[in-house]
């Protein structure tokens, strides 16, 4: 898998011996023992998302970058996690020749991936359209889990990832993330994968927040009072 990672990694990074280095710490990375969900995987996964979406992305390769370093450091601290994969880029990407602009963009993408809300819709007039196509396609590509057949497995992984934290606050917390979910206009915002993952997405995201709602039960099955 790692040699196949690299191989995929030297296309947008470059195949000089820096580059290299930079490949495998950042598989590396990917591979630690706490992870559960945000793990190669997920690295793959994304990579895979891009493809199709691709086309629509000013900077392809900025994208693809960026997705390589937007989970890179992980320790489960929203916000503080992306901030520092971002400076994780901004600090080995100049190592593998690339711009000051692209290793800049590269960081924004990264920092965007905190929020998933790039300013762009695709279809939408030109006018309110935005100007983020890559940021557009960098966040639909790590939604795209939210339409997945294994959602489940997913939703299980995140709860592992966050085991430090008791299970009413998690509940509470991560019912919190799926109602702004819900609440957005639309999770995707290039039309590929909004046609693709829309519906599927909102359904999986309803379902859970409903077994996160629902009350709690004993032993037996009978709701707490």
């Amino acid at each position: 898998m790692a040699e196949t990672l690299l191989e995929a990694w030297a296309g947008p990074a470059g195949r000089s011996e820096a580059a290299g280095a930079v490949g495998a710490e950042l598989i590396a990375r990917w591979s630690e023992p706490h992870r559960r969900y945000h793990t190669l995987d997920h690295l793959i996964a994304v990579l895979a998302a891009i493809d199709p979406l691709a086309p629509v992305a000013a900077d392809p390769d900025a994208v693809r970058l960026a997705a390589w370093f937007h989970d890179a450091v992980y320790d489960g601290r929203p916000g503080w996690d992306e901030e520092r994969s971002a400076q994780l880029a901004q600090a080995r990407l100049p190592r593998c020749g690339l711009t000051a602009d692209r290793v800049a963009e590269v960081a924004r993408l990264v920092r965007l991936t905190a929020t998933h809300d790039p300013d762009y819709t695709e279809g939408a007039p030109a006018s309110t359209a935005g100007r983020d196509a890559n940021g557009a396609v960098l966040c639909d590509a790590d939604l795209a889990v939210l339409a997945g057949d294994d959602y489940d497995a997913y939703a299980r992984a995140v709860r592992e990832e966050y085991r430090h934290v008791p299970d009413d606050l998690f509940r509470a917390g991560r019912a919190q993330v799926l109602r702004r979910l819900l609440a957005a206009p639309r999770l995707y915002r290039t039309a590929l994968a909004h046609d693709l993952w829309e519906a599927r997405a909102r359904a999986n995201l309803t379902a859970e927040l409903a077994l996160l709602e629902a009350p709690p039960t004993d032993a037996t099955g009978t709701p707490e009072l």
